[in-house]
């Protein structure tokens, strides 16, 4: 299941919460745009005009506050799924098309610089890392639903096809960054349908 149901250090109420929450909105910022390891704790409580000892009054380490900007990524991640899951009810195959639909147009904007989680990974090959830990969670959740999803529309070979499906959305997310605005990832939801197409496709039909 998605993770957005951790304890995030920024909630509650009173002075040191808001504190938090400043340095969680400044963290996740430059996390997203710079990457997590290029981005120290001196430039966290700069930016966010805090103080060391009230950053780690609300995360423990470094690691615990890249987790939590994950936490909160997440989240928003899974906010954008479920619009479009809401958007279509019962039509599993719209579903996913309007997500990807999406994720397509996100890809085209300036500064774009795909999965936070995605990247996440990337940077941390410790498999036992907090920042790591979340992202692999998201990521499988989504695999499981896409294979759900798929197994929803009738395909013949569901976790062939929510796999399938998997496969296209990361590599919009990396060719986002690759070639920016005209990319290929703005076709993500065009791709999918004709993945769809030919997953649903009756066997010798041309």
């Amino acid at each position: 299941m998605p993770v957005t149901n951790k304890i995030d250090p920024a909630a509650g109420t009173g002075h040191e919460p808001r504190a938090a929450e400043k340095i969680l909105k400044v963290a996740r910022d430059l996390f997203y745009r710079q990457g997590i390891r290029a981005i120290g704790v001196d430039e966290i409580v700069r930016t966010a005009g805090v103080t060391k000892p009230s950053l780690y009054r609300s995360f423990p380490s470094k690691d615990e506050l890249a987790a939590s900007y994950l936490r909160r990524y997440d989240g928003e991640f899974w906010a954008r799924f479920e619009e479009s899951v809401t958007a279509h009810p019962g039509d599993p195959r719209a579903q996913i098309v309007a997500f990807l639909a999406g994720v397509g147009k996100r890809t085209q904007r300036p500064g774009y610089r795909g999965c936070g989680m995605t990247n996440a990974v990337v940077e941390y090959p410790e498999r036992d890392h907090p920042a790591r830990l979340v992202s692999e969670e998201n990521k499988r959740e989504l695999r499981r639903r896409l294979r759900a999803m798929a197994k929803a529309m009738g395909a013949g070979e569901p976790d062939t096809l929510g796999d399938g499906l998997l496969l296209l959305i990361e590599g919009a997310y990396i060719s986002g960054q690759l070639f920016g605005a005209g990319g290929p990832a703005r076709s993500v939801a065009r791709n999918a349908e004709l993945l769809i197409d030919a997953s649903l496709a009756t066997p010798g039909r041309a």
